[in-house]
């Protein structure tokens, strides 16, 4: 069902609202949406399971227990790597709200002002002067 011009606008007003919040959060939910790197992992974890499965058949009706061992372990490896997340880095986030991908060791991040607590309460008066 497509959106109304209305509710587009709105949602890509709500978009924006969340990018100028909370950049890094913005980044992350942008990360987590592009899922077509997955599929290729999922592709080749499953053929390796398949594969795993038919060498552990074929040992057991030739009587080889080391080559069903092999195919357990084939079999094993990969639906592991099939289930698991690829280990890309995510975006840095610039203050404006745009993206950049780094290259290399991540960049140090900042030192942290105050206890978690502090900067919730901060964050938390600041969204409420913004409200009013």
């Amino acid at each position: 069902m497509a959106l109304s011009e209305h509710e587009e606008a709105l949602l890509q007003q709500m978009e924006e609202a969340l990018y100028a919040e909370d950049p890094r959060f913005a980044s992350r939910i942008e990360k987590t949406k592009s899922r077509t790197a997955g599929r290729g992992r999922i592709v080749i974890g499953a053929t390796a399971g398949v594969a795993g499965l038919a060498l552990v058949v074929f040992s057991a009706m030739s009587s080889q227990i080391w080559l069903g061992a092999v195919g357990f372990a084939v079999m094993v490896a990969g639906i592991v790597y099939a289930i698991t997340p690829s280990r890309s880095r995510l975006a840095a986030v610039n203050p404006d709200g745009t993206t950049t991908r780094t290259r290399g060791r991540a960049k140090a991040t900042p030192p942290k002002r105050g206890t978690f607590m502090e900067r919730m309460e901060a964050r938390w008066e600041r969204r409420r002067r913004d409200q009013w």
